[in-house]
């Protein structure tokens, strides 16, 4: 399983690289020992990141292509917890998809998406494509989508919202009624 090259959407929450490659560490070995006895991980780097209470979400994708993907948007239990569930979740119970086969692990990569609190819009001027991700909720339906998702379409602002109303099961206009309740957030990704 290969962790996915750092991109430069989101941003910086003050993880250093020992934090992250414990969490990608962590997340591959939570999937792997659904089969066989992961390697073992590494001690906890010293810093204190990894017990922060953090929303975060894991996506597995395999030759391109997305093969799992969840998470959690607040922040309730330590983010080193949270990786390992997301990472069995992603993995094993993402109801879009057949859960990982083992014959898989060699070929999936890895992404840890670490939030910031969501911010509710007051302005969709707010929204800064790259920087931020959406959550939107109306109706008793809500939708999320990460930040790196509009730069890997290409999105501009609107079609960023329109696709997120979509992801909620609604209309892509949604998003302008006043009803709808539009949130923001970022989040370290790597």
């Amino acid at each position: 399983m290969e962790e996915k090259q750092e991109r430069h959407v989101g941003i910086d929450l003050g993880l250093t690289e020992a934090e992250k490659n414990y969490l990608r560490q962590l997340a591959k070995a939570e999937i792997t020992a659904r089969f066989r006895q992961p390697d073992p991980l590494p001690e906890i780097p010293a810093g204190g990141h990894l017990e922060e209470k953090r929303g975060a979400f894991v996506t597995l994708t395999k030759q391109g292509a997305l093969r799992g993907c969840i998470g959690h948007i607040q922040g309730t239990r330590p983010l080193v917890e949270t990786i390992r569930e997301m990472a069995r979740a992603a993995a094993f119970s993402d109801p879009r998809f057949p859960p990982v086969a083992e014959a898989e692990l060699d070929q999936l990569e890895l992404e840890i998406s670490v939030l910031t609190p969501l911010k509710l819009v007051k302005d969709i001027e707010e929204i800064k494509v790259g920087i931020h991700g959406l959550y939107i909720e109306c109706q008793g339906y809500a939708g999320l989508l990460l930040p790196q998702v509009a730069t890997e379409y290409g999105w501009g602002r609107e079609e960023f919202l329109a696709h997120t109303c979509m992801k909620a099961g609604l209309s892509t206009n949604c998003w302008q009624q006043s009803e709808t309740k539009i949130y923001l957030f970022s989040a370290d990704i790597f």
